[in-house]
Parts: C-alpha cells; sequence; structure tokens
C-alpha cells in the first residue's frame, strides 16, 4: 500500500513539473510575441519620423530657396 501511495505521489508531482514546463514555455512564448510586437511598432514609429524629417528638409529647402 505504502508502495502504490509512492508511486501516486511521483506520478502526481511529475505531472505538474509537466505542467509548470507548459505554462513556463507559454510565458516564452507570450513574451516572444510581446517582444515581435515591440519591435514592429518601433520599426513603424522609425518610419513615421524618417518620413516627417524628410517633409520638413523639403520644406526647409522650400524656405530657403525662397529666402534667397
Amino acid at each position: 500500500m505504502r508502495a502504490l501511495a509512492t508511486c501516486l505521489t511521483l506520478t502526481s508531482l511529475l505531472a505538474l513539473t509537466a505542467c509548470d514546463g507548459g505554462a513556463t514555455a507559454t510565458n516564452a512564448a507570450l513574451q516572444a510575441e510581446q517582444a515581435k510586437q515591440a519591435q514592429q511598432q518601433m520599426n513603424q514609429l522609425k518610419q513615421q519620423i524618417d518620413d516627417a524629417n524628410a517633409k520638413n528638409q523639403q520644406r526647409l529647402d522650400q524656405l530657403e530657396q525662397q529666402s534667397q
């Protein structure tokens, strides 16, 4: 009887460990997805900044030509 209880305890511990490992993998996958989304947002912001800078440079060039 005691051997059976020990076996059941070990089986339960292994099952809990497997569940914990799955949770860790899920968290890692979520963090990877969040990092990917953050990188995409940063790329979009960089593109918007580059576009704004290009427009501002064009406007500056126009103003400089008008003042000559």
